[in-house]
């Protein structure tokens, strides 16, 4: 018994015509024919009443399907099985991070991924959010570390990593410096030190100021966070940062919480499609990595 005769025989079963039957298969009728005979040889019984046009099962026949579709998954399943295993020991993954955004959690996922799977070959790029987010969506990129504001990008799925509130972040010595707390206007009336535009934190701060018919001073744009925040020490304006970018330059740099300004800076894992076993993988991985867990 052979695989191939069973699949004839679930689509002759399926299609009730061989001529049908065949042309599903791709083989001649006559070749289909053959090797349902041969499997009836095989099993001592007829599968198919051959009285009338329509190829109608048995008693036999009836018994067999549902044990030749069963085999047939299976196979499939075997095949499917390999597949995943052949794709994580060779292949490619191509990530995307936001720029300017060091983040130690993504760097260990990839190198656990990498002890686990040297055969896969990794691409790291950096760019802005908003086109990193297309590029998951065009498929250019497996995996993306992106920044948003408030939810994440429609059509993906995401594990968000962080969501917090934007600060403003002082030297001790300016006038906001003593203050727990400041609205978005009081805070417009001086410049700004900010992220570029296709970033998370600038993408929520753009928002708040539209949302309020206000138009933020940006004295001064930085990707990274450390150059934002040496920036801000040396007296050329106030930081916009999240809470806990602001919290590693404390000793520079005091946190202003901005009370009207509620929507979350989020950052966050996004992926399109899972059917790729490694990406699978590097997300077990991602989540390990930023305390997410498992699934």
């Amino acid at each position: 018994m052979e695989l191939r005769q069973l699949e004839y025989f679930v689509a002759v079963a399926e299609e009730r015509n061989f001529t049908r039957a065949a042309e599903r298969v791709h083989i001649s009728q006559s070749g289909v024919s053959a090797q349902i005979r041969q499997l009836e040889r095989e099993l001592g019984a007829e599968l198919f009443d051959r009285s009338t046009r329509t190829a109608t099962l048995t008693v036999a026949g009836k018994a067999a399907l549902e044990h030749a579709r069963a085999a047939l998954a299976a196979a499939g399943a075997v095949g499917q099985a390999v597949g995943e295993v052949t794709d994580l020991i060779r292949g490619r993954l191509t990530v995307g991070m936001v720029v300017g955004c060091t983040v130690a959690p993504l760097f260990e996922a990839l190198a656990g991924f990498h002890r686990a799977h040297p055969g896969v070959e990794l691409s790291l790029l950096e760019d802005g959010s908003d086109r990193l987010v297309a590029g998951v969506h065009s498929g250019a990129l497996d995996l993306a570390l992106i920044g948003a504001a408030a939810t994440t990008p429609a059509g993906l799925e995401a594990f968000t990593v962080i969501s917090e509130r934007l600060v403003a972040a002082v030297p001790p010595d300016h006038p906001l410096a003593g203050r727990s707390g400041v609205t978005l206007r009081q805070l417009l009336a001086h410049p700004l030190i900010c992220m570029p535009p296709g970033t998370g934190l600038r993408a929520v701060l753009d928002r708040a100021c539209a949302g309020q018919g206000v138009e933020p001073r940006i004295a001064l744009q930085a990707s990274a966070a450390d150059a934002i925040a040496d920036l801000a020490a040396r007296g050329l304006g106030v930081a916009v940062l999240s809470a806990s970018m602001a919290a590693h330059y404390r000793d520079r740099l005091t946190p202003v919480g901005i009370d009207d300004v509620d929507m979350p800076a989020l950052l966050a894992l996004v992926w399109r499609d899972t059917r790729n076993p490694a990406l699978r993988e590097l997300l077990t991985h991602g989540r390990r990595a930023f305390g997410g867990g498992d699934g």
